[in-house]
């Protein structure tokens, strides 16, 4: 694995790919800046080097090509300068004006410069490769720190690379992503319990079937946890349901079954009578949901369930919530696997969280230092967990 743990880069302009696509409120004020602290590991090492940085990001799905007001990286650069403590050069001049090349040109050793949103260039996500050459022409060596970004075969996340043979790294962000991933998937401890989450089967059959001979335990929660328990015959009133994969869902029952996997689904279920905080809820066997009522989260008895197996679990990947976890009446179940989680970790297990709410659940409850690695990249880590290829990754390690 190529780090930059080793490698001084004094004197040298390096071309540094983030991920700084962070939330903001209508008046642009960033809500969540963790994606911009999880880089600065990163930054303040090329910094203490002697490095002139050239930061590379993009905010947003713009769609037009060109500059747009609305995906601007401004309020990014002046939030950056106040995490580094020292300016940052920004222009929302886009690259062929002359500008942006000129304060590249110009950057010293210790500044650091951020180029407008990256994608703000049609060729970006088409993986242009002559645009890759234009960036690549910015600076002598090339940082991959967006693991956010890493599934993505851009041009600033992958293409970049082939012209830096010799000179390209992953950032220290990238670096832990990756290691902690392939001890996940090629190394981990056992027994290791999958607690795998999300509204719809058809989003995660990837992830379940390439974790089948990996895991000792399987439990499904969340919304797709309904298809299989009306896959088993069980009755599940309103809650949501993809009918189209019933089958799937007992072939995969029956997949976990022969390689000794032990599945586990919720045996009961917090219901109500209609889909808001203000329901009226019960408490019921998950198979028994009346007509006129939906399942909401987990029960305590699932919760107890869920405990022990995650107690006797040497290693634990968790994605998805256990139920509607934006409605605070129906986030216990989530609440709760975080917490035994959390309290696993103190007995020596490693665990991985990923997904935006299985991680904005341990963040929320002041989890997530507890937590052994808790992963900056939604779909970079599903597409991982896969068993995809991912080109940001690949493209630094060829």
């Amino acid at each position: 694995m190529k780090s930059i743990k080793d490698v001084n880069f004094k004197g040298r302009k390096v071309l540094l790919r983030v991920d700084f696509n962070v939330p903001m409120d209508d008046n642009k004020n960033i809500t969540d800046d963790t994606r911009m602290r999880e880089s600065l590991p990163t930054i303040q090492k090329l910094l203490q080097d002697g490095a002139a940085i050239i930061i590379m990001a993009h905010f947003g799905r713009p769609k037009k090509g060109g500059f747009e007001p609305e995906f601007t990286l401004a309020p990014v650069a002046k939030h950056l300068e106040r995490l580094i403590n020292r300016p940052v050069h920004f222009t929302q001049e886009l690259l062929g004006s002359g500008r942006p090349e000129a304060m590249a040109k110009e950057l010293k050793e210790g500044e650091v410069m951020l180029l407008e949103n990256i994608r703000f260039y049609p060729e970006e996500t088409k993986g242009g490769e002559e645009f890759a050459r234009q960036l690549a022409s910015l600076g002598d060596c090339y940082i991959n720190d967006a693991f956010g970004a890493a599934h993505r075969e851009h041009s600033s996340t992958a293409v970049i690379a082939k012209f830096f043979p010799e000179d390209k790294y992953f950032g220290f962000l990238m670096e832990n992503e990756v290691r902690n991933l392939e001890k996940l998937m090629h190394n981990a401890p056992r027994p290791f319990t999958a607690i795998i989450g999300g509204s719809k089967v058809s989003s995660k059959i990837g992830i379940l079937e390439n974790l089948l001979d990996k895991v000792d335990n399987m439990i499904i929660i969340g919304g797709m946890r309904y298809t299989f328990t009306k896959a088993l015959g069980g009755k599940i009133g309103n809650s949501i349901c993809e009918d189209d994969k019933l089958d799937l869902a007992r072939e995969l029952i029956c997949r976990m079954e022969a390689k000794g996997v032990k599945y586990t689904l919720p045996i009961d279920s917090v219901i109500g009578d209609k889909f808001g905080n203000d329901a009226k809820t019960r408490v019921v066997p998950s198979g028994e949901v009346p007509d006129g009522w939906e399942s909401m989260d987990c029960g305590p008895e699932s919760c107890k369930t869920i405990h022990d197996i995650i107690m006797n679990s040497k290693t634990i990947l968790w994605n998805g919530p256990a139920g509607v976890f934006e409605l605070s009446n129906f986030a216990k179940g989530t609440n709760s696997i975080a917490k035994s989680v959390a309290e696993a970790c103190k007995h020596g297990c490693f665990a991985a969280v990923g997904g935006g709410d299985s991680v904005a659940a341990v963040k929320q409850m002041g989890l997530a230092d507890q937590m052994s690695y808790v992963s900056t990249g939604g779909g970079a880590m599903l597409e991982y967990l896969e068993g995809k290829v991912l080109p940001g990754i690949k493209a630094i390690q060829d």
